[in-house]
C-alpha cells in the first residue's frame, strides 16, 4: 500500500491525554449545559430529587438532564441513541463524568420528569431573553405541503 496514507497498527500502546477535560475546548456548548444545570434549583423546577430507599441508587437528575439538554441540541431524540452516544461520545463522557445510563432509565426520566423538563426550557429562553439573545421573533409553525394539481390554487383557477 505504498503511496497511501496509513494508519497506525491496533495493537500499537498510545499516550492519550489522561482527562476527558483536555478533549472539550473552552467554547464547547456542554460546557454551557454544565454550567446551566449546575446553576438550577432542580426541586423548584418540579424534578424529583429524591432517590427510592430501597433497590439499586438512581442517577442524579441533573445527570440525566444534562443528557437530556445534549440530545435535544445535537437532535437526537431516542432514548436509545443517547445511550449508544453516551458510552462512545466525548462530550457526553465529559458531560456526565463518564456515566452511560440506559435507554430505559432515559426514557423514565422524560416520563417522570416532564414537568420539570418544561419548566426548565422555560428557564433556559428567560435567560436567553435577559441576555438579549432573541433579536427577531421565533417561528415554530410546521406546515404540511402537498402540492398536487388537485391541491394548489392559482388565479387561473377558480
Amino acid at each position: 500500500m505504498t503511496g497511501f496514507i496509513e494508519g497506525v497498527a491496533r495493537i500499537q500502546a498510545t499516550l492519550f491525554p489522561e482527562l476527558l477535560n483536555d478533549y472539550i475546548s473552552e467554547e464547547n456548548p456542554v460546557r454551557v449545559i454544565d454550567v446551566f444545570v449546575d446553576n438550577l434549583d432542580l426541586a423548584k423546577l418540579g424534578f424529583k430529587i429524591y432517590p427510592a430507599l430501597t433497590g439499586r441508587p438512581d442517577y442524579h437528575p441533573s445527570s440525566m438532564l444534562k443528557l437530556f439538554i445534549y440530545g435535544y441540541l445535537n437532535r437526537i431524540q431516542s432514548s436509545r441513541c443517547l445511550e449508544r452516544e453516551s458510552g462512545r461520545n466525548v462530550e457526553l463522557k465529559w458531560l456526565l463524568g463518564r456515566l452511560s445510563p440506559d435507554f430505559k432509565t432515559t426514557a423514565d426520566f422524560r416520563e417522570d420528569n416532564g414537568k420539570g423538563i418544561k419548566n426548565t426550557c422555560r428557564t433556559f429562553i428567560d435567560l436567553c431573553r435577559q441576555l438579549n439573545m432573541f433579536t427577531d421573533a421565533i417561528d415554530g409553525s410546521k406546515f404540511k405541503a402537498v402540492n398536487s394539481k388537485d391541491n394548489n390554487y392559482t388565479p387561473q383557477k377558480n
